[in-house]
């Protein structure tokens, strides 16, 4: 009987994440497709695609245009928004970019006589623009289960790379530690 409840909870360790992930993927796809009023499975994605492309097309061709400087204009009045536009902007050309914010892994040593660590990222190596001593750098320590965390100032003396993809650190955090590392 032992026997038999091992294996029906390793066949839930299997099971349960991929039905999870096809159910997202599923319910995601008909969400989006929805969107259209036509009924032809997939319209909804590919016109969401071309949308997006098309503002992306346009958006790279106005850079220098007097539209963008009316926008940014609009931005310098309201700092509220220019705020926000400009973190999300910067947070999406970290993953989707040229701006690689999240490249070297570290673990942080929480206070100096402790044997106590984080996992966090380096995110900015020069604080001269804040007049800030160049042996401190900006580290971005993730929180688990979420997609949320802080930015600490931390000493580089209190760091120490870790030699393994930051996809797979990140990874590792949001689980709680549960996740494994792909050799």
């Amino acid at each position: 009987m032992k026997k038999i409840i091992n294996y029906f909870l390793q066949g839930l360790l299997y099971i349960v994440p991929i039905s999870v992930t096809i159910y997202v993927v599923i319910w995601s796809f008909n969400k989006i497709d929805g969107i259209l009023p036509f009924d032809i499975p997939g319209l909804g994605l590919i016109v969401l695609f071309a949308i997006i492309t098309l503002i992306g097309m346009v958006g790279s061709k106005l850079i220098a245009s007097p539209f963008n400087s009316l926008f940014q204009k609009i931005l310098k009045k309201a700092p509220l928004l220019k705020t926000i536009y400009s973190s999300v902007k910067d947070l999406m050309k970290t993953f989707v970019g040229g701006k690689k914010g999240f490249d070297q892994a570290v673990l942080v040593k929480v206070y100096e006589n402790s044997t106590i660590e984080r996992i966090g990222f380096i995110t900015n190596e020069d604080l001269a623009s804040l007049n800030i001593s160049k042996e401190k750098v900006l580290v971005y320590l993730p929180h688990s289960y979420a997609f949320s965390g802080q930015l600490f100032l931390v000493e580089k003396r209190l760091l120490t790379p870790i030699n393994s993809s930051s996809s797979d650190i990140m990874k590792l955090i949001v689980s709680g530690g549960v996740s494994e590392i792909e050799n």
